[in-house]
């Protein structure tokens, strides 16, 4: 009898030899042939994007306009609750102001020499001083005045003074107005 190596091992302790590598694996087949698998991934996805970017700009901006529409007020009285500012209320709300509306205001001022020294662009207080009263009171009607135009002097015989514009705020020339037709007026260089 005639003794042969088994063809795998057996249990472990029965052999008394090791073996050599690669004998107990099985036999080898052959692998059919095949046509190369191409795998479509993110890459292919984004050059046809690219291809098709004013598809994508639109649906970018489709998206974006739902999202804002979505996230917007529904109705009118939500409209309304959404303009109040959120977090902690504040104490004094703050007063939005209106513009302030500036004006061109001519003023004749009682002494015409003093009008010779204005340039346009000089600063001026206009002072008010009451004819009526003997050394009368003076008062400021109007502070920081900005001269815009001082006109040719025209030919006044009877020292009616000169005219001089002034920019100034709406209300600043209604005060004006009203000190000039009763009071001389006279001017300050700042």
């Amino acid at each position: 009898m005639s003794l042969s190596p088994p063809s795998f091992p057996g249990p472990l302790g029965t052999d008394s030899f090791p073996r050599p590598l690669g004998t107990d694996a099985p036999p080898t087949c052959e692998v059919p042939h095949f046509a190369p698998v191409r795998v479509r991934g993110s890459r292919h996805q984004l050059r046809r994007l690219l291809q098709h970017r004013r598809r994508a700009v639109a649906a970018g901006l489709a998206l974006t306009a739902a999202a804002l529409v979505a996230a917007g007020p529904r109705d009118a009285a939500e409209a309304r609750h959404s303009e109040r500012p959120r977090g902690h209320p504040v104490a004094d709300p703050v007063r939005q102001r209106r513009a302030v509306e500036w004006v061109s205001a001519p003023v004749r001022i009682a002494d015409a020499g003093t009008v010779r020294l204005l340039r346009a662009g000089d600063r001026v207080d206009v002072i008010a001083a009451e004819e009526s009263t003997p050394g009368g009171a003076a008062q400021v009607v109007a502070r920081g005045a900005r001269v815009t135009k001082v006109p040719e002097p025209l030919e006044v015989a009877d020292g009616g003074g000169a005219l001089v514009v002034l920019s100034v705020e709406r209300s600043t020339a209604a005060r004006l107005a009203g000190a000039s037709a009763t009071a001389r007026l006279a001017v300050t260089l700042w």
